[in-house]
């Protein structure tokens, strides 16, 4: 019997191994969420990771974090954060300051308008996120958190290279 993933993607044999359906089961749900929650913010002009940016400096607090702190809390990596930053700064989102004793070290805030912005946007995503797993219980819930932390608890499980099979 096929398993839900396969019929989803109306794949008619068994996925290789549990492994290739988990983690092809991790990427569709992945994309699923990051599609919806790419609608909801829409109508803000906010891109994901803008909102990540965002939610990371509105809970740095008042001291801001510099543009390497920021880059390595962002939920998805982003090729460049100084683009990123630079195009929020514009849209008067977030300020940029030049330490007074160290020029190369920049630091970056939250502005009011930020702050008004993602205050707007908490309870639609906070919604979102209810309708995506609001229907799952309490204890599924913890077991998956915990699994998913499981996973990434591998060490250098970000940084690990792929091992390359033979062609």
């Amino acid at each position: 019997m096929l398993s839900a993933l396969a019929a989803e993607l109306k794949q008619n044999k068994p996925f290789e191994s549990l492994e290739v359906e988990a983690v092809l089961s991790i990427a569709r749900t992945a994309a699923i969420f990051e599609h919806q929650a790419a609608q909801a913010l829409k109508p803000y002009n906010l891109s994901l990771s803008q909102y990540n940016v965002l939610r990371i400096l509105r809970g740095a607090g008042p001291d801001g974090l510099c543009r390497n702190d920021v880059g390595s809390r962002l939920i998805t990596q982003v090729p460049d954060v100084t683009r990123l930053l630079d195009r929020m700064e514009e849209a008067g989102l977030i300020s940029r300051e030049r330490g007074s004793n160290d020029r190369r070290f920049v630091t970056t805030r939250i502005t009011r308008k930020g702050l008004d912005l993602v205050g707007k946007i908490d309870k639609p995503i906070t919604d979102l996120h209810q309708q995506q797993l609001g229907h799952v219980s309490r204890k599924t819930l913890r077991v998956l958190i915990d699994a998913l932390a499981e996973v990434r608890a591998k060490p250098d499980f970000a940084a690990e290279p792929l091992r390359r099979g033979k062609p």
